[in-house]
Parts: C-alpha cells; sequence; structure tokens
C-alpha cells in the first residue's frame, strides 16, 4: 500500500480482476457487460453528479451530508441489483444489510437536512 494517500483502502486482488483480465485492460463498454453487471454500474454516473454538486454546498456539514446521500442511495441500488442477480446467500444477506441500513441513514440524514433548513430559516 506504499503510495496511498491516508484514508485511503486498497481492494483485494480478488476484486481487481474481469475474468482473465485486469481492470485496467477492461474496457467498460455497456454493450460488453451482462446484465448483472449494468445493474450494478447502472447510475453511478448520476451519483457521482448528485455527489459533487451536494458536496459544493456553502456549509460544510450540508456539503457532506448532501454529498452522501447520492453516495447511499447508489449502495442501496447495487445491494438490489444483487438481490435480483445474485446466488450466494451470504452475498445477499449483506445486500439486505446494507438496504436496511442505508435507507435509515437516508432518512436520518434527509431529516437533519430538513430540520437545518428550519433552523437557518428561522435565523
Amino acid at each position: 500500500m506504499a503510495g496511498m494517500a491516508p484514508g485511503q483502502m486498497q481492494l483485494p486482488d480478488i476484486c481487481m480482476t474481469g475474468g482473465d483480465h485486469p481492470m485496467e485492460e477492461m474496457s467498460m463498454k455497456p454493450e460488453q457487460m451482462d446484465e448483472a453487471h449494468m445493474a450494478l454500474m447502472e447510475g453511478m454516473d448520476e451519483m457521482n453528479r448528485q455527489m459533487m454538486m451536494g458536496m459544493m454546498a456553502e456549509d460544510v456539514d450540508v456539503a457532506f451530508i448532501c454529498g452522501m446521500i447520492p453516495h447511499h442511495q447508489s449502495a442501496v441500488n447495487m445491494a438490489k441489483a444483487e438481490l435480483d442477480h445474485g446466488d450466494n446467500e451470504d452475498a445477499r444477506a449483506m445486500a439486505q444489510k446494507i438496504i436496511d441500513s442505508q435507507e435509515q441513514e437516508i432518512a436520518e440524514m434527509m431529516s437533519w437536512l430538513e430540520e437545518h433548513a428550519a433552523a437557518e430559516a428561522a435565523n
């Protein structure tokens, strides 16, 4: 992990291969992906756009929360793709846990934003 910035992680080798080809060599063209992988990737560009837009909020606390909401929603979407296409019961159980926890956290963040906006409006 030499050369990595603090707080970053390196994925295990098993995550870095796509069949017989390392991910760096693969072109991620949608027409080359199966339905399951397309479902996992769906919405990634939109999530990135929304995260970047949300993180531009002037208040850093609001920026953090606004950036995290699409991040969490993307995790929910990926977990739903696992439930639709995966066949390993342990992975499916993790996916359901992710859906349950991330949806709860999204609700908490949305509530925090509403309360914060109301407090700001009152000032």
